[in-house]
């Protein structure tokens, strides 16, 4: 009986601790992450893209993004541990060590490092390693805690991912990749901005100073406003420059409609239940922008 229950206590403590550690990697973020990357993979070539090339750089890709996300938690865990949203986090609930979180990132990061190296190419390794450190230093570090256009700067880095998909299959960066790195770029701050509306007095708290903190809701409302406005034309490049078709303007024209929309509302609603639904579309929005984006390459309308 003795024997039993010490097993089943093992077994919840390895149980416990594998989610520990997957939590670290913000799966939901990588996830995003990872699919963007993938578009940017099979935009690349007219077909399909080589299985290797493909897998190994969903692999890298990802471990890296994981690894950055890992970092952050190590970076953010006192103003994690002050904040509601983020205050049972592992590292705040004491779940992990610090030590175990670095020795975590670190190993995830070599291992992409080395698979993006070995078998995708050097130009992709550069790039991904790059965007890593932009996240999980040159933001987490320094400019959220430096300016209230941290998000906007910070956001290069979480724009990547297509690019590093576009570069993981062809080697190279092609203008077309840059333009699916110019709407995430775009689509960045109302996204997040939203979110920081809502969670405003949390950020306050720990002195990180997010638009709606520095400037007022008011202003910041504004902005989401003007940048869905902005991401709405941007959206509609690739199909003014030929990458894409009519199936992907059917797509983009409702969904940055539908996204301005929704900063209208955060105008009118002056509430954080509107402002987490806009942050709610706002991740709909650009999941279904980019399968559109797929989709449309495959299966392309033209008019004739």
């Amino acid at each position: 009986m003795v024997g039993f229950q010490i097993e089943f206590m093992t077994e919840s403590t390895l149980t416990l601790s594998w989610k520990n550690y997957l939590e670290l990697c913000k799966p939901k973020v990588v996830a995003l992450i990872v699919f963007t990357a993938i578009v940017g993979m099979l935009l690349a070539v007219p077909d399909l893209p080589p299985i290797g090339d493909l897998i190994n750089g969903i692999i890298g890709i990802g471990l890296a993004a994981s690894s950055a996300a890992a970092i952050n938690h190590y970076i953010d865990q006192q103003a994690d541990s002050e904040m509601a949203r983020t205050q049972n986090r592992p590292l705040p609930k004491g779940e992990l060590s610090a030590m175990n979180v670095l020795l975590f990132a670190g190993a995830i990061g070599a291992v992409s490092m080395l698979v993006l190296i070995v078998w995708v190419n050097w130009l992709t390794a550069l790039l991904t390693f790059l965007s890593l450190i932009g996240y999980a230093i040159i933001y987490t570090v320094y400019l959220k805690r430096m300016t209230p256009q941290n998000i906007v700067i910070g956001g290069a880095a979480g724009a990547a991912p297509p690019v590093l998909g576009w570069t993981a299959i062809t080697g190279e960066v092609h203008p077309y990749a840059l333009l699916l790195f110019l709407i995430i770029f775009v689509w960045t701050p109302p996204h997040f901005w939203a979110l920081a509306i809502a969670r405003r007095d949390e950020y306050a708290k720990v002195e990180i100073p997010m638009l709606p903190v520095t400037h007022g809701v008011q202003f910041t409302r504004l902005q989401i406003l003007l940048y869905t406005v902005l991401l709405l034309i941007v959206t509609l490049l690739p199909y003014l420059t030929g990458m894409s078709h009519l199936l992907y303007l059917g797509a983009a024209l409702p969904l940055g409609l539908g996204f301005i929309y929704y900063a209208i509302k955060m105008q009118m609603n002056k509430d954080n239940k509107t402002a987490m639904k806009t942050f709610g579309f706002s991740i709909i929005y650009l999941m279904i922008l980019f399968a559109a984006l797929l989709v449309d390459h495959y299966l392309p309308l033209t008019l004739s």
